[in-house]
């Protein structure tokens, strides 16, 4: 009688540490399977409103793709009748979403740093401060801005949001070292196109300050051959050769009218 109450004791006191152990492996892996259905978005309620009642029961359906899809396209359509408020919304749904789905950060930022601000800025008949008109182009700047940064922080691989965002600072933003910086980057990641590489140091070339830093690497670019003898890398080390005063005899591109000529 005594050995079957141990016994019993002995079978519940398995059976308590079985579930201690069993609890968090379990809760864990049930966490893993929510991250992997839902790819770590929240069901929110603008979620809701904008992809409707069926896209919402299609997302816990595991159709989010499908869904993005739909309201990307509901994207498109606002845009075309330039109505920005309601684009952004469905970008931001669109890329909660499919947070790695490059193309759809890309285009948000493009639509907003690009078109909007192009239209922010003209839109005289709404807005006829011009001073209006110019802190609403900004706004649309930053959230272009927003779009590239939050893009990476999903897709830190991709070559294709830090060469937009180079080209954000430098042609929106007008900083040229955010941009170098930004090409920088992007010619570090894997699959970029060979252009890429040449956008940091060609920019930095045209930052005062750093012509020095420029021209020592816009030589190892000429010094990898003739391929890389493109005609706006000769005509930068041209430029830099002659602001930095780097004498004749040490110069490693002089085009044939300049070369009986002094500087």
């Amino acid at each position: 009688m005594e050995g079957a109450v141990k016994g019993r004791a002995l079978g519940f006191l398995v059976l308590l540490l079985w579930g201690v152990v069993k609890l968090p492996v379990e809760t864990r892996i049930s966490a893993e399977q929510k991250a992997t259905r839902f790819g770590g978005f929240k069901l929110t309620s603008t979620l809701r409103q904008q992809a409707g009642q069926a896209g919402f029961i299609a997302v816990l359906g595991g159709l989010r793709a499908a869904v993005a899809d739909l309201l990307w396209i509901r994207a498109h359509v606002a845009w075309q009748s330039t109505q920005w408020g309601k684009m952004k919304l469905l970008f931001d749904v669109c890329t909660s979403l499919q947070p790695r789905r490059v193309m759809f950060w890309d285009n948000a930022a493009w639509h907003m740093a690009w078109n909007a601000s192009v239209y922010a800025i003209e839109d005289k008949a709404h807005v006829p401060e011009q001073v209006e008109r110019y802190r609403n182009q900004q706004r649309y700047f930053k959230l272009g801005e927003d779009y590239l940064l939050r893009g990476i922080e999903n897709n830190p691989d991709s070559w294709e949001l830090y060469d937009r965002l180079g080209w954000l600072y430098k042609d929106k933003l007008h900083d040229k070292m955010r941009a170098v910086a930004a090409y920088d980057e992007a010619a570090k990641r894997p699959g970029r196109l060979d252009y890429v590489r040449r956008n940091g140091p060609y920019l930095l070339a045209d930052v005062p300050g750093q012509e020095a830093e420029a021209y020592r690497r816009l030589l190892a670019l000429y010094h990898e051959g003739e391929k890389e003898w493109l005609p706006t890398l000769l005509k930068q080390i041209q430029r830099l050769e002659r602001k930095l005063k780097i004498p004749t005899e040490q110069r490693v591109y002089i085009p044939p009218e300049d070369r009986l000529l002094p500087d």
